[in-house]
């Protein structure tokens, strides 16, 4: 079973990118964002895709133009999140085939995201629109829209966000800090999936 959980490893090494996908999986969490303003993101996606693309849906984070979704697309990533509503990274995200989660705010963004062709919105920051945002968000929005929650999201306010419409949340500084050790991240993500399915079940 796929969660609606996706790692964000802002700040990751290659050296340690295949490892921690693999920690990450084993945990139970199978969606994985690198963002572009890590060190050699394309090369830490590229190993990930190598050994667990089969396993995982595995991309980048921090997409800002098309030239940059071409790049994660040659290197066998799948997954294409932003911080913002751009319509020419969505549309180049779908003509590749690839999954796009651009950041929306506003209402405006959000629709605009999804007329353009986006999988699903992340909602960034969600501490900005908070959770009676949400909920009247989730009023006007197409009841089949995955909305992904992002930035001040955990374990400890998931059912929270479950209950204004959130359908999954991206987890940064939760479960990643560049130099955490493998067993430290394990442990995390075994919690975090722990408290996911606890609310859910």
């Amino acid at each position: 079973m796929s969660r609606p959980l996706i790692a964000i490893l802002r700040g990751i090494e290659r050296r340690e990118a295949a490892d921690v996908a693999a920690a990450l999986i084993d945990a139970g969490i199978d969606r994985i964002e690198i963002p572009l303003n890590s060190p050699d993101p394309f090369e830490s996606i590229g190993r990930m895709v190598e050994v667990h693309g089969t396993e995982a849906l595995i991309g980048a984070g921090t997409v800002l133009t098309a030239e940059q979704v071409a790049h994660v697309y040659r290197v066998g990533g799948k997954l294409v999140v932003s911080p913002n509503c751009d319509r020419t990274v969505i549309k180049a995200t779908k003509v590749l085939g690839m999954q796009s989660f651009p950041g929306a705010l506003t209402p405006t963004e959000c629709f605009n995201a999804l007329k353009w062709g986006s999988d699903g919105l992340k909602v960034f920051p969600a501490f900005q629109m908070g959770q009676d945002g949400l909920k009247a968000l989730r009023a006007v929005l197409p009841s089949e829209t995955e909305v992904y929650m992002v930035g001040g999201v955990g374990p400890e306010n998931f059912a929270d966000w479950l209950k204004a419409g959130a359908n999954g949340f991206g987890l940064g500084s939760s479960l990643y800090k560049p130099g955490d050790k493998v067993a430290d991240i394990a442990a995390k993500a075994k919690d975090i999936v722990a408290a996911w399915d606890e609310i859910t079940a």
